[in-house]
């Protein structure tokens, strides 16, 4: 196993992914537009998703695990919608929800994920 920690779109306050012991870490994810309602902003964070699981050399098949977090819990349902159309059938990965303060009021989802690269 290489002691190497591949990290993309490094910032000067974190990193988007980082790839370490056949594990990639995904930062939390928040919409571009958070403008849009729960469902809008749940598609772009999973998109985005997509895209640095794609980089980093995995797919969201390969998810192990998901943590969610809602400006509203009331906000479940929205989310969800989009969250099942999204989630492979048969690879479901352990997953929290709960409810949280974000970093900026505008934003009504964060989603953060750990994958098998």
């Amino acid at each position: 196993m290489s002691n190497t920690i591949t990290r993309l779109h490094v910032g000067p306050r974190m990193s988007e992914a980082a790839v370490y012991g056949g594990l990639c870490f995904l930062a939390g994810q928040v919409a571009a537009d958070p403008t849009q309602d729960t469902a809008g902003q749940t598609k772009q964070v999973l998109a985005d998703i997509d895209r640095l699981l794609g980089e980093a050399g995995t797919d969201r098949t390969r998810i192990v695990s998901t943590t969610i977090y809602l400006r509203d819990i009331a906000d479940f349902a929205a989310m969800n919608s989009v969250w099942d159309a999204w989630v492979p059938a048969g690879q479901t990965p352990p997953r929290a929800t709960v409810q949280a303060v974000l970093a900026r009021p505008e934003y009504r989802v964060e989603i953060q994920v750990v994958a098998a690269v």
